[in-house]
Order: structure tokens, then sequence, then C-alpha cells
């Protein structure tokens, strides 16, 4: 059963989970719950309704009744999600979703505005159509045609590089296609994302506006995400194992940022300076939180601080060293900036 991050899960139980992994264990797919059926729920499909949960309130969820959708994670030693193999109802995969809008034959009006990103970024970036898809609450069907964003996703991770840079360019047309973000938004992204002076507003709206992965449609914001192609995942789920080693602080420039956009983010980095923490070779830096994708590029030198791990490779014996940065959704003390930023 193939099934990568972004792709929806629904259960015999009802209940609809987005998986978070390109790798899972034989006996379930790693995912989080995001939708409960709930009378009073917002969303309807198929006469059900169902209501958006957060982390927290899906864990307890969870706990309360249906604790084996619950597992520990022997790789990462942490309680995780994950739907077991015999309570999958279906698996919903985003490029056939984009498949079935652009054969619809009377889409509504937000639905036209994921025709209009699709052809976009096959006309302009020269996308295939097979490379692209659409998630989040227009998956499932779940979605508010007034009042929901387009989560669009791009497969391959140079195709998405493509897409973000052909994105850059339209909005600097004189009559663009898709539009970058106003400042209203900006604000409200900060105060929901930055809890702590790691980041000043000008300096993450600086940071957000030259990532070129989210802009507006017609009022309606939309996100580029990137999802690995089927031949760039490799290895196989407890390959290995990782170990926290405590918190870190160092600088570093960036030798490879492809995978920046991924889930994790991914930098390889090389000229290590380690400002605070034990002397170890790391390697890379990942971020779990969409604020610090994308956030730094090949080239740079960067400041980051965040939690050690240790990565063991059971099949190679290889060892190597990473530094987390985005362990929760707010990132207390931990960031990832360039060294000289003059704004």
């Amino acid at each position: 059963m193939r099934v990568r991050p972004r792709d929806f899960i629904y259960t015999i139980d009802d209940l609809l989970f987005a998986s978070t992994n390109y790798l899972h264990p034989q006996d379930r797919i790693i995912a989080f719950l995001r939708y409960i059926p709930d009378p009073k729920g917002e969303r309807l499909k198929n006469n059900t309704r169902y209501s958006k949960v957060d982390t927290k309130q899906a864990f307890k969820f969870l706990n309360q009744k249906y604790p084996d959708y619950l597992f520990d994670c022997e790789i990462t030693s942490a309680k995780m999600m994950g739907v077991p193999i015999e309570k999958v109802s279906a698996i919903l995969h985003p490029d056939n979703r984009l498949k079935d809008i652009l054969n619809h034959s009377s889409p509504d009006e937000l639905l036209k505005k994921v025709i209009i990103l699709a052809n976009t970024f096959h006309d302009y970036a020269e996308i295939p159509y097979e490379k692209m898809g659409v998630t989040g609450s227009i998956l499932p069907g779940l979605y508010d045609p007034v009042q929901s964003d387009v989560d669009f996703v791009i497969y391959g991770l140079k195709n998405h590089r493509k897409a973000i840079n052909t994105f850059k360019a339209l909005k600097m047309m004189k009559n663009p296609i898709l539009n970058g973000i106003g400042e209203e938004y900006w604000m409200k992204l900060y105060e929901k994302r930055i809890k702590d002076s790691s980041l000043s507003y000008e300096e993450f709206k600086w940071y957000e506006n030259r990532k070129n992965n989210r802009g507006v449609i017609n009022g309606t914001l939309f996100d580029i995400l990137a999802t690995k192609d089927w031949n760039e995942i490799t290895g196989t789920y407890g390959e290995k194992t990782f170990k926290p080693l405590g918190n870190a602080k160092i600088e570093c420039t960036i030798s490879d940022a492809i995978a920046s956009f991924d889930n994790p983010a991914i930098y390889e980095i090389e000229d290590i300076k380690i400002l605070e923490g034990p002397d170890i070779p790391i390697n890379e830096l990942a971020s779990f939180t969409h604020t610090y994708a994308g956030q730094v590029r090949e080239g740079e030198r960067v400041i980051a601080k965040g939690k050690l791990e240790k990565v063991a490779n059971k099949k190679t014996g290889e060892i190597n060293y990473r530094l987390i940065v985005g362990t929760t959704r707010e990132s207390i003390d931990e960031y990832i900036k360039l060294k000289n930023l003059s704004l």
C-alpha cells in the first residue's frame, strides 16, 4: 500500500486522517487525525457532518474513543497517530482528485480556481498535470466554496522549485495571473506562528515573501506544497532510529536546499561552527514546522537553534547528527535565519 504525505485516509469508523510520512510500518499508516464526525460540525459530506480538530484535540479524542489509532513508535520513542491497515476504508490521493476536478463538467467557484492553478503551472512551468494535485479540505470534499483555501500539491522536488520560481515571475507581471499576499494575511499568520522574539514581524514577512509558496487567486489564498515523487523516496520504515541529544546552536552554510519545502524540510549544511552544545559533526538541518520550510537557500550563511538528534541506520551502521528546528508548532527558542539580514 503506497501512501505519501498529503494523502487522506478514510476509516471504517468515519474518521478522516491526513498522511504525514513517506515510509510506514506494515500494520498501519502514520497519519494525524484531521476531521471527526460531529452532529454540530460545519463540514458536510454524504449526509455526515464533520469538525476539524487540531493536534491536541485529536490526541484527546483518540485517547478517549479510539485508542487503537495510537501506537508507541519504536524509531522515535514517542506515541504517534496511525491508522491500522484493517481500519482503512479508502485512501484519497491529491493527484486523482485534481484529475476529477479537471474533468468536472460544472465546477464551483473554488474548483475553477484549482483548474486555473493547474493550467498555469502546466503552461508556464511545463509541469505535467499528473505531477500536480490538490489536498486539504478539497481532497475529501469538505470544503467551503467561499471561505476555504487551496492546498495545491506539486510532485517532485525539482518540479516544486520550478513552480515557485514561476509564481515569482508571474507576480511581477503587469496584470498578474496569481497575486502575492497582502499585509493583513502576514500579520495574522505572524501572530499565529511566532510566540517569542526569534523573528520580528518585519523579518518574518521578508522571509515569507521571498519563499514564493503562498499567494492569492481571485481572492482565495493558495499554498504551493511539495511532495516527493515516487522515484525520490528511499529507505524502509524502521531502517533509521532517532535519539534526542539536547539543545544546540550552530552557524553553517547551506549546501543543498532542494528538499527545504518537503515534510520535514531538509537542508544539507557545511562549514559548521558550534555556538552552543556538544562538538559533534552535524550535517543536516530539519524542520517540522512550515515557519522554517524554505527559509534559506543554497550558499547562504545561517544561524540555527534547535534540538540535536542522533540518526542511526540499523542496516548500514552509519551514524549521522542533525539539528531539528520546529519540534513544536510554535518553535519557542528554535529558528533558522540568515546570519546577516539587513532590512
